[in-house]
């Protein structure tokens, strides 16, 4: 498949009905962080883009949302895939990213460097979705807060070393700070700025 037949296909069937059921989801997800969704519309994006990363992209991108995308995807057909199903404009400058959307092994840099919003508007901040290998049978992390009864665990596989410590200082701006997706094929959990993320023991 050339590149431009790939960034022309694997939209959404059904657009609204889809997007709206994909919307419903997240929100959940916020609401409930570490909560496993699996996404059902059979989306089809451009690799590295996986399903669950591409569905999103297409339920919450549009032409208002700038979108900033790691290097891999840039490189690839995902690009003319969202610009043509979302007509998203691509950004280079992480601060001005609505969403930012990254491939899995991608080493992550400062979450502070996204934009993280304003004291009267914490909303204008960016939703950083995050590609990972796996989101089970990884090292175990201790979610707290808001929309978790006591303590929920998640253990996905290929978060860096340094993810807790970007947390810890992402968590600190609060009301600022982004919110995080993380994805892997159809799936995908929610780590809103208010979740406290630790290591559990062994």
């Amino acid at each position: 498949m050339g590149l431009k037949t790939e960034a022309l296909t694997g939209g959404f069937a059904e657009p609204v009905f889809h997007a709206q059921s994909v919307f419903k989801m997240l929100m959940d997800g916020m609401a409930r962080p570490g909560t496993i969704q699996t996404v059902q519309p059979d989306v089809a994006p451009p690799a590295p883009l996986g399903i669950a990363a591409g569905t999103i992209a297409l339920t919450l991108c549009d032409h208002d949302t700038p979108v900033w995308l790691s290097q891999g995807l840039a490189r690839s057909a995902v690009p003319e895939w969202l610009g043509f199903h979302t007509g998203a404009p691509l950004t280079t400058e992480k601060a001005e990213a609505r969403f930012a959307f990254t491939e899995a092994g991608t080493a992550l840099s400062s979450f502070g460097l996204f934009a993280s919003g304003t004291q009267e508007y914490p909303d204008r901040s960016t939703t950083v979705v995050i590609e990972l290998a796996e989101l089970e049978g990884g090292r175990r992390l201790a979610l707290m807060g808001p929309g978790i009864q006591s303590v929920t665990e998640i253990a996905p596989i290929g978060l860096p070393e340094t993810f807790l410590r970007l947390w810890t200082e992402n968590r600190a701006l609060f009301p600022r700070g982004v919110d995080i997706v993380l994805t892997a094929g159809k799936r995908f959990l929610c780590l809103p700025r208010t979740t406290k993320i630790t290591a559990t023991e062994i």
